[in-house]
């Protein structure tokens, strides 16, 4: 069996003008928060699509379609959370007359990726008396940035350089490099002049109080643009495209999309990255909330009627894979495993060993996916996450099947995934937004 390559079956203008604005969403919406933010705006000027806003972290978009509503809907679900690094509750310290900042990182990162790279600190303050700062500070023209440290190779023989490279930069040595002038004069109360023009600048530019920092959320972000790479421009790079690439996917179908099969749901989720947990990751009850609501509307209020609908509905749970990497290609079975340039990837399952935590998409609906695909012209190719025994990992999928939902994963090919610079190719891109919208307009 062999797969066709998507650039042979579009036209170019169509995929570089849709990622030119994904492009600049990817640069804009780096946290959770901001990505809400962002679908929330762009769906505002629209009768036809409702919004319902978790905690300013989740999003769930709904818009009517051609079916009964008790027949189920069609669900695109997507994550826009991204491996990250959280500022601590308690995080400033001076250290040899510098400043830091103490972070716990989010997700599964390689620590040492992290290093020497200009980040950004973007999120929230919210201050005693309940009122909230937006933080966006290394983003803006003219912010300074922020960086992690990294020891010179000229002292590293002992420290650093015999260890596995998982060790080589241990969570608790991310710590973010933040200031180093001291307060003017000579007072010898003060044993801490730096941290203390630390707090003055933190309190009279930024209005933070350093106990402010207990109850705030800051995140800690690449800076900067994502960009188009290769000499041929066919690639994105940036930050967060895991799986903000998906998300944005989904929102772009259901705005576009005429005619809907049935009734639509997109569900944005957070928290993926670290197991779907909390009141607004796939694990709580945001779907059936949300379903609850709608079926409201149509007279139907019972518990019973709303499992019912979900049993009848259909969904692509739309999240990365793994694209195969010509340097490492040894972690794939080449046979079942995505490449760049190649469409949209279908993963029938994900997990790790034995399909160990995974939805395994049935039969019916892998047919039923893959013939919508070829009827609406979608370029499409199958993926697993690395070799049997390689690895793994895995997607909300089967947070959505425990409904009975009949679900699929199926998203775009990344190389270095989990990194600060993340790579998509922008066909593979396009062939993502062009299967979501296949899915919700074809019966």
């Amino acid at each position: 069996m062999k797969f066709k390559i998507a650039w042979d079956f579009v036209k170019e203008d169509d995929v570089f003008n849709y990622a030119e604005i994904y492009r600049e969403f990817l640069s804009k919406a780096k946290t959770e928060r901001e990505t809400v933010e962002y679908f929330t705006k762009l769906v505002a000027p629209r009768q036809d699509v409702r919004t319902y806003n978790f905690r300013n972290k989740s999003l769930v978009l709904y818009k009517k379609g051609k079916s009964d509503i008790l027949d189920g809907f069609r669900i695109l679900a997507a994550h826009i959370d991204a491996p990250r690094i959280d500022i601590k509750q308690n995080p400033l310290y001076e250290d040899t007359g510098i400043v830091l900042l103490e972070t716990h990182y989010y997700g599964g990162i390689k620590t040492y990726q992290w290093v020497t790279k200009p980040m950004a600190i973007k999120g929230v303050v919210v201050k005693k008396d309940r009122s909230s700062l937006r933080i966006n500070i290394g983003d803006e023209p003219g912010d300074p940035v922020f960086t992690f440290t990294d020891i010179l190779p000229h002292l590293s023989k002992n420290v650093q350089a015999g260890k596995k490279i998982s060790e080589a930069v241990h969570g608790e040595k991310l710590d973010l490099l933040f200031g180093s002038i001291p307060v003017k004069g000579e007072d010898d109360k003060i044993k801490e002049k730096v941290m203390e023009n630390i707090i003055s600048i933190l309190r009279q530019k930024y209005n933070i109080e350093e106990e402010d920092l207990i109850s705030a959320e800051l995140e800690v972000v690449p800076q900067g643009p994502a960009f188009d790479v290769g000499i041929d421009r066919s690639m994105i790079g940036g930050y967060g495209q895991d799986d903000r690439v998906c998300a944005y996917a989904a929102v772009k179908a259901l705005l576009d999309a005429e005619n809907l099969a049935r009734p639509t749901l997109v569900i944005l989720f957070d928290k993926e990255e670290i197991g779907s947990d909390g009141n607004t990751g796939a694990e709580s009850m945001i779907l059936e909330f949300a379903v609850s609501d709608v079926l409201k509307e149509h007279g139907v209020s019972d518990y019973a009627s709303v499992r019912k609908v979900l049993y009848k509905s259909e969904a692509i749970s739309g999240d990365v894979t793994a694209g195969v990497d010509p340097n490492w290609k040894e972690v794939h079975e080449l046979k079942n495993a995505a490449k760049l340039g190649y469409g949209i990837a279908i993963s029938k399952y994900t997990g790790s060993g034995g399909k160990y935590a995974t939805n395994d998409a049935h039969a019916e609906f892998v047919a039923k996916i893959v013939s919508i695909f070829e009827k609406e012209g979608v370029v499409w190719q199958v993926a697993e996450l690395g070799k049997v025994d390689e690895g793994g990992g895995g997607t909300v999928a089967k947070y959505l099947s425990k409904f009975g939902i009949d679900t699929i994963d199926a998203g775009t090919p990344l190389l270095s995934m989990h990194s600060p610079f993340e790579i998509a190719s922008k066909v593979d891109i396009y062939m993502t937004y062009k299967a979501y919208k296949a899915f919700v307009q074809t019966e």
